[in-house]
C-alpha cells in the first residue's frame, strides 16, 4: 500500500497523464553534468576537456536522460506509491542526433509496461519518453527507464517477463578502466536536476535500508557513456547509437568503478564492479 489513505492503484499509474515537459539549456547545462558523471576521466590535457569547456563543446549522449523529465513522479501523492521504496533497475536510451550546445527540448512520458512481482517484491513500470528539440521537432533520444516499485505488488497483474539477457564473452576483456567517484558525487549531479532525496538526506537514504546516501543510478549510466564514448568511439557523441544497462547493485560517492568492455563488430558489452560486488551488468552499446 501507498503512503497515504487510499491503496495503489495499478490502472491508475498505467493511464496517468504526465503531460508535456519542456526545458531550455544551455552550454553551462551540459557542462556541469560532464562534470558530475566523473569527466574529466583522467587528470591533464585529454579530449575530454571538450566536454568542459565551451569552445566548440561536444555533449554526451547521456545528458539526454536529465532532459524534460517528469521529475520525481513516484511522489505525486495522488499515485499513492510508497516512494522511498523505489529504485532506478535498469536504463535503455536510443540516441538519434547528437545534442547541441544549446536547445529547448520538450519531452512526454507513459508507462508502457506495469508488472506485479507479488506483494513481497512490488511491482516493475517502464516509462517511456522521446526528447525531441520543440522549435523543429529533431528526435534526439528515445528513453525507457525501469523502475522497481519495491512497497507496491500484489494487485494481479501480469509478472515480469524473463528477458533474454546478453552474456559477456569467455575471453579477456578488450578495454578494462578504472574510474573512481567523488565523496562529492551525489552532490554535483543532483544539480543536473535529479533532486531524489534518496540521494542526499541521510535520514532519507536510511528509510530506505541504506546507511548513507547513495550514488544516482543515471550517474554511473553517465560514467559508462562517457568511458564508452572514449574508448570505442574516439570521442565522438554522434557514434554512440544507443546504452542499455541494468544496475545490478549500489554504489555509494568515492567507489571507484571498476569497467570490462569487449568489443563484438558494431556492439560493445560491459559490465562494472565496486571491488567484488558487480554494480552495472547486462551493459550493451551499439557504436558505429
Amino acid at each position: 500500500m501507498g503512503p497515504g489513505l487510499m491503496p495503489f492503484d495499478a490502472e491508475r499509474l498505467k493511464t496517468w497523464e504526465f503531460g508535456t515537459r519542456t526545458q531550455s539549456y544551455t552550454a553551462r547545462d551540459a557542462m556541469l553534468y560532464a562534470l558530475g558523471v566523473g569527466m574529466p576521466l583522467e587528470p591533464g590535457e585529454s579530449d575530454d576537456l571538450g566536454f568542459l569547456t565551451e569552445d566548440a563543446l561536444r555533449v554526451l549522449p547521456s545528458f539526454a536522460v536529465t532532459l524534460a523529465t517528469p521529475g520525481m513522479w513516484p511522489k505525486l501523492p495522488e499515485l499513492e506509491i510508497a516512494w522511498e521504496k523505489v529504485l532506478h533497475m535498469a536504463h535503455a536510451c536510443r540516441f538519434h542526433t547528437p545534442l547541441p550546445p544549446e536547445a529547448r527540448v520538450e519531452s512526454r512520458a507513459e508507462i508502457t509496461e506495469l508488472y506485479d512481482r507479488g506483494a513481497d517484491k512490488g511491482s516493475v513500470c517502464i516509462l517511456r519518453r522521446e526528447v525531441r528539440d520543440t522549435d523543429d521537432g529533431t528526435l534526439y533520444a528515445t528513453i525507457d527507464q525501469t523502475v522497481a516499485m519495491r512497497g507496491d505488488g500484489g494487485f494481479g497483474g501480469a509478472p515480469m517477463p524473463r528477458q533474454p539477457r546478453p552474456q559477456m564473452p569467455d575471453r579477456a576483456p578488450d578495454h578494462v578502466q578504472s574510474v573512481g567517484t567523488s565523496p562529492r558525487a551525489t552532490y554535483i549531479y543532483r544539480l543536473s536536476g535529479d533532486y531524489n532525496p534518496l540521494h542526499s538526506d541521510y535520514d532519507v537514504a536510511r528509510r530506505a535500508g541504506f546507511d548513507a546516501p547513495i550514488l544516482h543510478g543515471l550517474a554511473s549510466y553517465g560514467t559508462a557513456c562517457a568511458v564508452l564514448l572514449r574508448a570505442f568511439g574516439g570521442g565522438d557523441p554522434a557514434r554512440m547509437r544507443s546504452l542499455d544497462l541494468r544496475f545490478a547493485g549500489i554504489v555509494f560517492p568515492g567507489d571507484r568503478l571498476d569497467f570490462s568492455c569487449w568489443q563484438e563488430g558494431g556492439r560493445v558489452l560491459f559490465e562494472v564492479r565496486v571491488g567484488d560486488r558487480v554494480v552495472i551488468d547486462q551493459g550493451v552499446s551499439d557504436i558505429s
